[in-house]
C-alpha cells in the first residue's frame, strides 16, 4: 500500500487526518473512513447503514469505530441489458427509484425492457432484505443522523436511491460517507444528501475497486456475520 498523502484537501475530510491513496481491502477502507467521521463518534442519535454487499464490510468498521447501531439499506442497480455493469439507474427499499438519463438516452431502452428489469431487481430486493436481516425489521431512522456508507462512488445512482428511500424515514441528517468516489459524482450528491465525506477523490478516477488492493466479492454470507455482529454490539 502507498501511505502518501494527497496534494490536496477532499471535500468532507478531516484536515488532521492522512489520506491514503490506496487502501489494502475494504476493512482497511473502512477503518481511514472512521477517521473522518470521528465528530459522530459514541453519540445516541447515529446509525449506520451500509449498502450491500460491499458496502457492509466497510460500513462493519464505521459502526464499530464510532460505537453505533449498524443495519442495510438494500439497493440494486438497474444494469443496461448486455451491458450490465452500466447503471440505467437503481432501485431501494420502501420503493425508491433512481434513473440515470443519459444512460437511457444514449442506448435507446424501451419502457418495456426497462419495466422488466425493474420487476426481477425488485423480486432481488426482497429476497435480499429477508436474506440480511431474518426476522429483524429495519433500524429505525426518525429524528437520527443517519451515515450511508458504500465502498465507493462511480456513477453515484445506487447511493442517489439510497439516500431518497433514507429521506422517506424521516431522519434528521443524511451523511452520505465512501472511501472513494469519482469527483463529479460526490459533488453531484452533496445536493442530495446533507454531508457527504470521501477522503479519497482521485482526478483520473476510473472504477471503484482500481483504488484497492483486494476488491473480493463479498459474500452473503460474510453480510449476515457483520450485520448479526453489529446488532449484538
Amino acid at each position: 500500500m502507498d501511505g502518501g498523502n494527497l496534494p490536496y484537501p477532499p471535500t468532507g475530510c478531516d484536515l488532521g487526518v492522512a489520506v491514503t491513496t490506496r487502501f489494502e481491502d475494504r476493512r482497511h477502507a473502512g477503518t481511514v473512513l472512521a477517521d473522518h467521521l470521528m465528530a459522530y463518534a459514541g453519540r445516541d442519535d447515529v446509525t449506520v447503514l451500509a449498502l450491500p454487499r460491499g458496502g457492509v464490510p466497510v460500513a462493519h468498521e464505521v459502526a464499530t469505530r464510532l460505537a453505533a447501531p449498524l443495519d442495510v439499506v438494500v439497493v440494486r442497480k438497474l444494469g443496461l441489458p448486455g451491458q450490465e455493469e452500466l447503471a440505467m439507474g437503481a432501485i431501494a427499499s420502501g420503493g425508491a427509484t433512481v434513473l440515470n438519463r443519459s444512460v437511457l438516452d444514449a442506448s435507446r431502452v424501451d419502457d418495456a425492457v426497462l419495466e422488466r428489469v425493474i420487476d426481477a431487481e425488485r423480486t432481488e430486493l426482497a429476497r435480499r432484505e429477508t436474506a440480511y436481516r431474518g426476522d429483524r425489521p429495519p433500524a429505525p431512522l426518525a429524528g437520527r443522523t443517519v451515515i450511508v456508507v458504500d465502498d465507493g462512488l462511480a456513477t453515484g445512482s445506487t447511493m442517489h436511491a439510497a439516500v431518497i428511500a433514507v429521506r422517506q424515514r424521516a431522519p434528521a441528517r443524511v451523511v452520505v460517507a465512501v472511501p472513494v468516489g469519482a469527483p463529479q459524482t460526490v459533488d453531484a450528491l452533496a445536493a442530495a444528501a446533507d454531508e457527504v465525506v470521501c477522503p479519497l477523490r482521485p482526478p483520473s478516477f476510473t472504477a471503484v475497486g482500481a483504488w484497492y488492493d483486494d476488491f473480493a466479492q463479498t459474500t452473503d454470507e460474510e453480510v449476515r456475520r457483520l450485520l448479526d455482529a453489529g446488532h449484538h454490539a
